[in-house]
């Protein structure tokens, strides 16, 4: 897929939570086709301590209004910056980078869609994807309390919502694997992403389940383009390059203790 260098607009700046902020971004051409799980290198203007783009994943692809929406966890320097932009200036993006979830190709297939934390982001995306397939996903959302939860209702507008959060404040008490929908239910596929803890915990089940699991990684992506090496994963193919190969992987490729 052809990348593109582009100087989009701040159309809307949204705080979705204390700690993250949604950009709607926009061009005054057609932006170019994404798919879900891919993501978008954000050059940080502005910040003497960030010298490198910010990999962001793609939260939604909003075709009619031609935005692009990303998410942003402000937990640095570089996304704090990310974070004081306003309606009406330039941010700088290498897109669209990577390679996306596996798209169903049946309309009966049960697929779970695991988020946990910003992880949840380009879950956003998958789901509207199915939906537009007619294909209803079950998203399994996870959080430390409910105050943590992202974006929730978005998401019921594509599927099915279901709730843990670690306090219980919200949902099922526990992590997204102690969800009773994991008993009772059988799923086809499961399409996870979030902390690499939750993300291993989510392939164990699936292992055990004996049910295909589809992971995005979250490592440290500095170029998006495979040069600089610094996301290197060990997997079944030898060490590849998140950004480059993933950053969606199945979790048969990684050599995760499963």
């Amino acid at each position: 897929m052809k990348k593109y260098i582009l100087d989009l607009t701040v159309k809307q700046v949204e705080r979705i939570s204390p700690k993250h902020v949604l950009l709607r971004l926009t061009d005054a051409t057609p932006l170019p086709e994404m798919v879900p799980g891919q993501f978008v290198e954000v050059r940080v203007d502005g910040s003497e301590t960030t010298f490198l783009r910010r990999p962001i994943s793609i939260n939604y692809v909003d075709k009619e209004h031609n935005e692009l929406w990303l998410m942003v966890a402000m937990i640095g320097d570089g996304t704090r910056q990310l974070g004081k932009l306003q309606v009406g200036d330039i941010v700088n993006c290498v897109l669209p980078l990577g390679n996306g979830f596996t798209m169903p190709q049946k309309t009966d297939e049960h697929i779970l869609l695991v988020g946990g934390g910003v992880g949840v982001a380009p879950l956003l995306y998958m789901g509207a994807e199915m939906q537009k397939a007619g294909i209803e996903p079950t998203f399994l959302l996870g959080a430390r309390t409910k105050a943590d939860l992202l974006e929730i209702d978005l998401f019921k507008q594509y599927g099915r919502v279901l709730v843990t959060t670690e306090d219980g404040s919200e949902g099922e008490k526990g992590f997204v694997t102690n969800h009773s929908v994991l008993q009772k239910e059988h799923f086809n596929r499961i399409v996870t992403c979030g902390p690499k803890p939750m993300m291993v915990a989510v392939a164990h089940y699936a292992h055990q389940a004996d049910i295909d699991c589809e992971a995005s990684l979250e490592n440290m992506m500095a170029c998006g383009l495979g040069a600089c090496l610094c996301c290197v994963e060990k997997t079944t193919k030898g060490n590849l390059c998140v950004c480059k190969e993933g950053p969606v992987f199945n979790v048969k490729q990684l050599l995760w203790q499963i």
